[in-house]
């Protein structure tokens, strides 16, 4: 027994394997889902990491990490709602529309005061949502290094008993957490997400990530 939160990272792409590879690497019980576990046969097969239907892995996880495309998310979380009742839920999804960026910038379909965890807290209104790896390439979503020292992962949700769990997995994967609120400040954290890529987009610069300073 580890004395860790066992995880179900929800997702089959390139976010959702770095994140279940992080957490395995820190010891958490975790297990990769997605509605085509075969997609997962390779990654499951290197890792060692079991994968399984959606349903399977978050009836099993205290932990529920949701690494889909944003365009699928509301529909991810509306088959999952009853099951996600109770769970706490780091949601690392963004609202990125399925367009090209405009003058660099990433589209979204969300509004100005609007947010796909907000939306998604609607669907599931019994979990416990924190927004979550959603401002930072997967490249660096694992013990970062940089120069500056450890970057800022802003976080917000509405229950403080998740946002501490969350804070506890986030000093695991070297990152200094920030609680900026509620789910109404999911907003301007998923727009974190346009600026990270905004370089990247432009001038090909992908190696950064934000940090706070305070007096």
């Amino acid at each position: 027994m580890t004395g860790k939160s066992s995880v179900a990272v929800v997702g089959s792409g390139q976010v959702a394997q770095v994140l279940a590879a992080g957490f395995q690497k820190h010891g958490y019980p975790v297990q990769i889902c997605s509605r085509d576990v075969a997609k997962l046969s390779d990654f499951s097969q290197k890792s060692g990491i079991s994968a399984v239907s959606a349903e399977a892995g978050v009836a099993q996880a205290t932990v529920v990490v949701l690494a889909v495309k944003g365009t699928a998310a509301e529909t991810v979380v509306g088959g999952l709602s009853a099951a996600l009742a109770g769970k706490i839920v780091l949601d690392a999804t963004n609202p990125i529309m399925d367009a090209a960026p405009k003058n660099g910038v990433l589209q979204y379909f969300t509004g100005p005061n609007d947010s796909l965890m907000q939306r998604l807290q609607n669907l599931a209104p019994e979990a416990h949502f924190v927004k979550a790896f959603s401002s930072v390439g997967n490249a660096f979503m694992v013990n970062p290094s940089f120069p500056g020292g450890r970057p800022t992962m802003f976080i917000c949700g509405n229950d403080a008993s998740a946002k501490a769990a969350t804070t506890a997995i986030l000093e695991d994967f070297g990152w200094d957490a920030e609680d900026v609120g509620k789910v109404e400040s999911a907003g301007p954290v998923e727009a974190l997400c346009q600026l990270w890529c905004a370089p990247g987009i432009q001038r090909g610069q992908w190696t950064h990530a934000f940090k706070l300073l305070k007096l």
